[in-house]
């Protein structure tokens, strides 16, 4: 069976970026998989598709019995779980989380798997340790019950996660408490009802819960990732894009690899995605609905439009067109169909992202020669050259809080993940490699994922692994992300709920 025509283009060995060395060139070819940082990905129908978010509501926790007595105080040296961020990563909060309780056996599985899913989602974000339960000496707390805060405090706990699963016909109730236990308070008591299926959920949200209760701060354990999977022969894989809960559970295939895709990027409110696709061989910008698999072209434009993002009101997409030699970055409001031109630099503008209150926009253009990052007023006005290190730099991406922008920098020794001010100061290199590339912020703006690719040889030939990567900002706790198959172009959505 023959190959499509791109796929066939690209065996032939026309200029496919199979090096991720030579990705970063914007000289390299007016097309955006080589402006994209040269990577592809395969679009296909619309099977398959991750349907909106099953609704969770939540009420307050019935009070709880009074405290034992005996139940002790913060010693002379006794230390809140309520600290900052920065004390977290220093010293990462002691955390107990015994399995939730239930009547049932069905109850009872339930309530452990819910118990291992915040744990993981805790741990795995650093500031946290997980006290071993193997050392309880209580070993399950009833919903309504206080702990016996001595028991918890002699095995170096500070905070006490408790809880209970109630089957409720087709639904769960599930009931949570936090617990500081050195001065023996209670912090929170929430109660979530849902559909049974949908306990992994319930469990980012207490995850989350906990998380801004102890360091005061959302959490982003509530959330998902967007990415290009990669099956199939090394050098020339299958791409799809997919989706997947930020723990990697929940996977599903969003194309089914039959036309290019890349850059898939999410909605601010809504359950979509827009991104560049080579539907019928012609790379435009489309959008697709995950809950109705309607999929809609943005605008219609005579050069390829491609590296699109929502505006944080989500009622604008920003991308990059064609013309000529070059390419400008244009706005297309979806709302009146207007588009907008804000880039006439003669040079390759590219990679548009906006600041969280909409004001600026960060992209990379070769305007100055070499592929460097500028930032420019959402009008396109007052535009300068934030980037000055040594290299390229590339995929810069604006945090939440504002108060950071992350990149892609490729130089003599290889590619980095980095951050900056948006005024360019202040730059630090996170994480460095053969080909690490494509950052992006989750929702709290305290954590980035990103792709590293490395070579690698196997029975259908040489070419490069590919692996989404989680790194705080400060640069530690660098995690692998479980993807069912390589991966690559990850993008954070904003918090579920």
């Amino acid at each position: 069976m023959s190959l499509p025509p791109i796929e066939k283009w690209l065996a032939e060995g026309a200029p496919s970026a199979a090096d991720p060395r030579a990705a970063l060139d914007p000289r390299a070819a007016l097309d955006p998989r080589a402006l994209l940082l040269g990577r592809r990905a395969l679009l296909g129908g619309a099977a398959a598709l991750l349907a909106a978010p099953v609704p969770v509501f939540a009420q307050a926790a019935p009070p709880a019995a009074p405290a034992p007595a005996q139940a002790p105080a913060a010693g002379a040296g006794g230390q809140s779980a309520v600290i900052t961020v920065d004390r977290a990563r220093v010293a990462p909060i002691p955390v107990a989380l015994p399995d939730f309780r239930g009547t049932s056996s069905a109850e009872a599985a339930l309530g452990h798997n819910i118990a291992a899913v915040i744990t993981a989602d805790l741990v795995g974000c650093g500031l946290f340790r997980a006290i071993d339960p193997a050392s309880f000496i209580q070993t399950s707390v009833a919903a309504t019950a206080t702990p016996d805060f001595a028991s918890w405090k002699d095995i170096g706990t500070q905070a006490l996660v408790t809880g209970a699963v109630t089957a409720e016909g087709a639904n769960i109730r599930v009931e949570f408490r936090l617990w500081d236990v050195l001065p023996g308070t209670q912090i929170q008591g929430t109660a979530y009802t849902t559909a049974q299926g949908n306990w992994r959920r319930v469990a980012h949200i207490i995850a989350d819960a906990v998380y801004q209760r102890l360091v005061g701060e959302k959490g982003y354990f509530d959330t998902r990732i967007v990415y290009v999977s990669r099956t199939g022969p090394l050098r020339v894989p299958v791409l799809r894009l997919a989706v997947m809960d930020q723990d990697g559970a929940n996977n599903r295939f969003l194309t089914d690899g039959r036309w290019e895709a890349l850059t898939p990027r999410f909605h601010p409110t809504k359950d979509e995605i827009c991104f560049l696709s080579y539907i019928y061989n012609r790379p435009r910008v489309y959008l697709l609905d995950l809950g109705t698999a309607r999929e809609q072209v943005v605008g219609d434009f005579p050069g390829m439009t491609f590296a699109p993002r929502f505006a944080p009101d989500g009622n604008v997409v920003i991308f990059s067109v064609t013309h000529g030699g070059g390419s400008d970055i244009y706005t297309y409001d979806l709302n009146t169909r207007h588009s907008q031109r804000l880039t006439d630099s003669g040079a390759i503008d590219v990679s548009p992202c906006y600041s969280p209150d909409g004001s600026q926009i960060v992209f990379n253009s070769d305007r100055g020669g070499d592929q460097q990052l500028y930032v420019m007023g959402a009008d396109g006005s007052n535009v300068r050259r934030i980037s000055f290190g040594n290299g390229r730099y590339g995929t810069p991406v604006w945090s939440p809080r504002g108060d950071l922008i992350a990149f892609t920098r490729i130089g003599s020794g290889g590619f980095a993940i980095g951050v900056m001010a948006p005024d360019g100061s202040g730059e630090r290199i996170l994480t460095e490699g053969f080909s690490v590339e494509g950052p992006t912020f989750c929702p709290n703006g305290r954590v980035l994922a990103f792709w590293r690719s490395t070579p690698m040889q196997n029975a259908s030939g040489a070419g490069y692994s590919a692996r989404l990567v989680s790194i705080d900002i400060t640069g530690f706790n660098e995690r692998v992300m479980v993807t069912p198959t390589f991966a690559s172009d990850p993008a954070w959505s904003p918090l579920l709920s």
